[in-house]
């Protein structure tokens, strides 16, 4: 049982936004030894089809499968809309936890009655989605912004250039526009613009991420079936299907500290 409880958990995204729930998980659980594929050879997952999304979130499941992962996070929102239901019917017994956009307590922050909502275009298209608003948000209205542009600036370890600026302020504009008070991240890259973010909308507006609920729930699993460890844990491993010299460039910005990375070739 103690090597089932030492056991490591997987994280997977499309890329680097993933990070942002990583440091989440390792706040809330920090004897839980982490893995992480940033599968930047195959980035945005938001402009892929379903079908494609699904088989890289099937290899990546696979990997985490043999390098004995107790549990698979899917730090994406993209990846949880195209794989989630999939990778549950591959791997029952497997504790997988998926990302979501926070329709429901953004229904429940706002006082204007009008939430925005920042995401891939994948994300907002799909049914998954659709239900969500079905589920909370009817006495609310949602206004959606598809955001072409950030998952690959955010990719090039850019946080703050005129360019950047350029593109969140095209897309935050109408959703001030619309009266918005409450703006979702809908994206796991986005919690990384939100000193930026935090610039172009008034102080009364309300941003909200999942990254903290998703540690929260894997927690909540891990508990379930006692498989929470003990500690000490390992040190985070990463793994890139880019180049892993990007990545290791880019770890101190965003993950606060650097790593060892790997290249992962499937």
């Amino acid at each position: 049982m103690a090597d089932v409880l030492a056991a490591p958990i997987g994280v997977m995204d499309s890329g680097v936004g993933g990070l942002s729930v990583l440091s989440e998980i390792a706040r809330l659980l920090p004897n839980e030894s982490l893995l992480y594929v940033a599968d930047c050879g195959h980035v945005p997952y938001g402009e892929k089809s379903p079908e494609y999304i699904r088989e890289r979130c099937r290899r990546i499941a696979e990997f985490f499968q043999e390098q004995g992962a107790k549990a698979l996070v899917l730090a994406c929102n993209t990846a949880t809309v195209a794989a989630a239901a999939d990778l549950r019917e591959h791997y029952p017994d497997w504790p997988l936890v998926g990302m979501e956009p926070a329709v429901k307590p953004a229904a429940a922050a706002t006082r204007s009655g009008v939430v925005g909502v920042l995401a891939t275009t994948g994300t907002l298209q799909s049914a998954k989605f659709a239900a969500l608003l079905d589920r909370f948000a009817t006495d609310v209205r949602v206004v959606t912004q598809p955001c072409p542009g950030l998952v690959e600036r955010i990719e090039a370890g850019d946080l703050d250039s005129p360019l950047l600026r350029q593109l969140l302020q095209g897309y935050v504009e109408p959703l001030l526009a619309a009266g918005c008070d409450t703006i979702i991240l809908g994206c796991t890259h986005y919690p990384f613009l939100r000193r930026l973010l935090g610039e172009m909308v008034p102080d009364s507006v309300t941003i909200i991420d999942t990254g903290a609920a998703v540690a929260r729930q894997l927690q909540r699993l891990l508990g379930e079936r006692e498989l929470l460890a003990a500690g000490p844990a390992l040190p985070t491993a990463f793994w890139t299907s880019a180049d892993p010299e990007h990545l290791r460039n880019i770890l101190p910005l965003l993950w606060k500290k650097s790593g060892a990375v790997q290249s992962f070739t499937r």
